[in-house]
């Protein structure tokens, strides 16, 4: 029996691959990493614990999409206001 849980895994890893091409550090750096990532829980089953790990892969989503937003606002505002 497939583990109902399993698209839901596999969307979170195909938003955070999206996510980490405009990485800091680069595309390819985010993809070992995440790939890595996701490997070391490839062997969990227990539903509870399956769910508190998509929650936190979650909480990475947010915080990748806050740092492109303050990036894209420090470059506007680096591009059209004086600096003091």
């Amino acid at each position: 029996m497939a583990n109902p849980l399993r698209a839901e895994v596999a969307q979170l890893y195909k938003t955070l691959l999206f996510l980490g091409r405009e990485y800091p550090k680069g595309a390819d750096y985010f993809r070992d990493r995440l790939r890595a990532a996701f490997a070391k829980n490839k062997d969990v089953r227990d539903p509870e614990k399956i769910k508190e790990l998509i929650s936190r892969g979650e909480f990475v989503v947010k915080e990748l999409e806050a740092l492109y937003y303050l990036r894209k606002y420090r470059a506007l505002k680096k591009r059209y206001y004086e600096t003091e």
